[in-house]
């Protein structure tokens, strides 16, 4: 099963990252549904900016860890690069 790390960015400029094996139905769940994560409900809508593919969830949570860690100058920095 493929897993992807991706970043959103909210409304308010913000960005969130999460991991989902469903970028299409994970991205609509933050714009339209009970089950969007708690911080993108009132930052609707959600654009997705950035996503990368893991091959497993142990690394697509490692991953997602890492770019949390991250500035957000620097996920701009990855953002960009893609």
């Amino acid at each position: 099963m493929v897993y992807y790390v991706y970043i959103v960015q909210c409304s308010d400029n913000s960005l969130y990252t999460g991991i989902t094996v469903d970028l299409e139905r994970r991205i609509y769940e933050h714009n339209s549904s009970d089950k969007g994560a708690k911080y993108t409900k009132i930052r609707r809508p959600v654009f997705l900016v950035y996503d990368e593919k893991c091959d497993n969830r142990s690394s697509a949570l490692k991953r997602e860890y890492a770019i949390k860690k991250l500035t957000r100058t620097e996920k701009l920095r990855i953002i960009s690069s893609k």
